[in-house]
């Protein structure tokens, strides 16, 4: 029964999220290219396939431009994927979830320390300081800088490190069961699964607003 004195949180789909869509971006900057009228679903279901079948991705330049290829296929004009890259890199191409400034507020009134442990690139660190995100967080684990992604224990073991905490007392947040929950526990952290759209059950909160009640018990 170890008391919670840190929690970490995944980025994508926990703290923002691609706005409208990954879809709707990959159309707007298509349409500057020449790619005019592509479906946003159509580009979603695409991307949610070629992501399905990269189960290791690496998350660096090169590995996203490879996905963006099997999306677009043939249809590829030059110069479309570095614009992309650089797209996703801009603050009004995410959402910050609605629920996550009011509980970062809450923790931090708390004392709790803060940090972000995520597979992502290097524009990860600029787009947290543009959407004003970065000033919550102590520490960040990154797995383009950490070398290790989720689930490996490393990159949570990193975190830990740089908190200066044993990692029993550090809760883990994230919306992927594999990635967070089960990489959290291996190493040691507690962890939670939030699913904003359903309740889950065991280990899982439908909002970041649950998590101060619950700070102090462990999971």
């Amino acid at each position: 029964m170890v008391k919670i004195q840190a929690v970490t949180f995944d980025v994508g789909g926990t703290l923002i999220q691609p706005w409208p869509s990954v879809g709707h971006v990959y159309a707007e900057v298509a349409g500057r290219h020449g790619l005019k009228n592509l479906s946003p679903e159509q580009l979603n279901a695409r991307f949610k396939n070629a992501w399905r079948a990269r189960p290791g991705f690496a998350h660096s330049r090169n590995a996203w431009e490879e996905l963006v290829k099997e999306v677009f296929g043939a249809s590829t004009p030059p110069g479309f994927f570095s614009e992309l890259y650089e797209r996703f890199a801009e603050p009004d191409a995410w959402h910050i979830f609605d629920d996550v400034i009011p509980a970062l507020d809450a923790l931090a009134s708390r004392e709790i320390k803060l940090a972000v442990i995520s597979n992502w690139d290097e524009r990860l660190r600029p787009l947290l300081r543009a959407l004003r995100l970065d000033r919550y967080f102590e520490a960040f684990a990154i797995s383009i800088e950490v070398g290790f992604p989720k689930p490996s224990p490393v990159i949570f073991e990193h975190a830990a490190t740089k908190l200066g905490l044993p990692p029993a007392s550090i809760l883990h947040v994230g919306d992927s069961l594999e990635m967070d929950v089960e990489g959290a526990k291996a190493a040691g952290f507690q962890a939670l699964q939030i699913h904003r759209h359903a309740k889950v059950s065991g280990h899982g909160m439908d909002s970041l607003g649950q998590l101060v009640p619950i700070i102090g018990k462990p999971h």
